[in-house]
């Protein structure tokens, strides 16, 4: 059952902008009659600092007393089910990371100009770990069909990582409706990608007793087993989603405020994007990698909104500081596609791609612009 993350639709907050900026505008026009003519070219060149939220919710960790029986002489005790969750995927905040973002304008005679921007983020991680707990937990995962991800020694801990990438290329034309009021429409293309993976650290020291040769054994007997082996633990679970975005916007941008040499600006887009959407999923049996992979096209939104403020140097030379917030709504996310992976004792199978998450990326952009 997809589940869609806790986040704060910005579909209000554009509109508001469109209606402040429009209005704002068009009873400041009649002032502005008297402005000078913009030139031809505008080149920017900027850096933003994006963060994200909503990253579905997921649980990714949940605890077993460590005083119940899990394995026992007829094998795992699956009906002791984990307890209370002790970590979800919409615990896996997002920090700011950098990219940049370009920019050119061409602005015609007669109003009409074209433009055409690009903007990247990669690097979007976050590390969140659980265990080893005091008093002792046995962490568990538990994931559709009969898959568990157990400790086997009670030192270890339970880490989940998230990574998120966003890629967009847009090309607009715009009409000058008022020397205040831009509206523009356009082509635009996004990549959202997005990682999850799961591991057990620090690696096995040997083979678990437990597993072997006591019965009913609990966490107290997570020792390994004398004469063993180091063996290697490969990531129990991974999920890489990609989401390929090429769709249609329309917007708007105006000047709300303006003194001197300062003046704010407000942007709002909204489009609509055929979405083709991929899973690839590498599940941990018995430590044995078992590949998965499903693709599917659907349907997207994508809302945008910001604030620049702009301070000019000079006549060609201008500063800018702006606040970006970019939404996707129907879109894959790689923790909502545990949902859609069925497991046995030794096969994993992809039975389809969740589509159903929104995510939401905000931040600041600050950079230079120059005009000839």
């Amino acid at each position: 059952m997809s589940r869609r993350p806790s986040v704060i639709a910005p579909g209000r907050t554009i509109a508001a902008l469109v209606i402040w900026a429009a209005a704002t505008a068009t009873a400041s026009s009649a002032s502005e009659t008297n402005a000078k003519s913009p030139p031809r070219w505008t080149i920017s060149a900027e850096a933003v600092l994006l963060g994200r939220v909503g990253t579905g919710n997921q649980p990714l960790v949940a605890f077993v007393p460590g005083d119940v029986y899990w394995w026992t002489p007829s094998g795992l005790n699956t009906t002791n089910y984990p307890g209370a969750v002790a970590l979800a995927s919409n615990q896996l905040g997002q920090r700011l990371a950098p990219g940049p973002k370009l920019g050119v304008t061409y602005r015609g005679a007669s109003g009409w100009s074209a433009e055409l921007s690009y903007f990247s983020v990669v690097g979007l991680g976050a590390t969140r770990t659980r265990g080893p707990e005091n008093p002792g937990q046995w962490l568990v995962m538990k994931a559709p069909g009969s898959f568990w991800q157990t400790q086997d020694f009670a030192y270890q801990s339970m880490a989940w990582r998230a990574d998120s990438g966003l890629h967009s290329l847009e090309a607009n034309v715009r009409r000058d409706v008022s020397p205040r009021v831009t509206l523009f429409a356009g082509l635009r293309w996004l990549q959202l990608n997005d990682t999850l993976q799961g591991t057990l650290t620090p690696i096995d020291i040997g083979e678990p007793d437990w597993k072997t040769t006591v019965m009913p054994a609990t966490l107290a007997d997570a020792k390994p087993m004398a004469g063993s082996t180091p063996v290697a633990n490969p990531p129990f679970w991974t999920t890489d989603t990609g989401n390929s975005l090429y769709g249609v916007q329309i917007g708007a941008r105006a000047t709300v405020w303006q003194h001197a040499r300062f003046s704010v600006e407000a942007l709002a887009k909204a489009g609509v994007y055929a979405n083709h959407a991929e899973q690839a999923a590498l599940v941990s049996i018995r430590k044995q990698l078992n590949p998965a992979s499903a693709a599917v096209n659907t349907t997207s939104f994508v809302g945008e909104g910001g604030l620049v403020a702009r301070f000019g140097v000079t006549d060609a030379v201008a500063f800018k500081l702006g606040y970006d917030i970019l939404w996707l709504n129907g879109v894959a996310l790689a923790p909502t596609q545990i949902a859609q992976m069925s497991t046995t004792p030794t096969t994993v199978t992809a039975t389809g791609v969740d589509t159903g998450a929104s995510t939401l990326f905000q931040g600041l952009s600050f950079g230079v612009e120059y005009t000839f």
